[in-house]
């Protein structure tokens, strides 16, 4: 019987030691796994901040870089934009900004060192028709727009302005007219052409540029 609850006694002294052991090795297990968490999220952080400041640092360079390509005396442009839908249930109206446009063109004038473009379309009844001009108009200008060396370059561009529009203007009219029911959707525009110095204001409809 003494012999026995001796046994008894050492077993449970053994299983208490052995509990012990486990959770002190459990509790270390969980500390070192908190710390390589610890460690790849600091890890993860500097990463980010890493990519994040590489990226900063390529802005800066493309910055600098369209700085230094500029002519001299040519304006610098910075553009901006705010919107304010007012009480209609969604936005009709578009906008396009290209502060420098210059490298979309092919064999520009030797005259012409930057171009720039912006527009606003004032959408009505919907937003395909200004949605679709915000899309292509810019584009079609890039094939209407003077190449080479030409004789009367202001009389050319208003050439390219006003074809490009009427495209525009025709490609959309063709899509609403065939789907059924047709869309009723429409937009006053107005672009501005920044041409080195020189701006070019085109529009249609009642919106208007100051």
């Amino acid at each position: 019987m003494s012999d026995t609850s001796h046994f008894d006694d050492m077993f449970g002294a053994a299983v208490a030691h052995a509990g012990i052991q486990e959770s002190q090795e459990t509790e270390a297990g969980e500390k070192k796994e908190g710390e390589k968490k610890s460690a790849g999220d600091e890890l993860s952080k500097i990463k980010d901040n890493a990519a994040i400041g590489v990226k900063r640092k390529a802005e800066e360079k493309a910055e600098d870089s369209k700085r230094k390509k500029l002519a001299p005396g040519l304006y610098e442009f910075h553009s901006y934009v705010a919107e304010r839908k007012g009480e209609r249930e969604d936005m009709q109206d578009t906008h396009v900004l290209i502060d420098d446009f210059t490298d979309q063109f092919h064999n520009l004038p030797t005259s012409v060192h930057r171009v720039a473009y912006y527009a606003v379309f004032d959408g009505h009844c919907g937003s395909k028709a200004s949605q679709h001009a915000a899309n292509v108009l810019h584009k079609k200008l890039l094939s209407k727009f003077p190449r080479g060396e030409v004789s009367h370059f202001d009389k050319e561009m208003k050439r390219c302005l006003i074809d490009t529009f009427k495209q525009t203007d025709d490609e959309f009219l063709k899509q609403a007219s065939a789907v059924k029911p047709a869309w009723k959707d429409g937009s006053t525009a107005v672009c501005v052409l920044a041409v080195d110095n020189t701006l070019y204001i085109a529009n249609l409809g009642i919106t208007m540029q100051i």
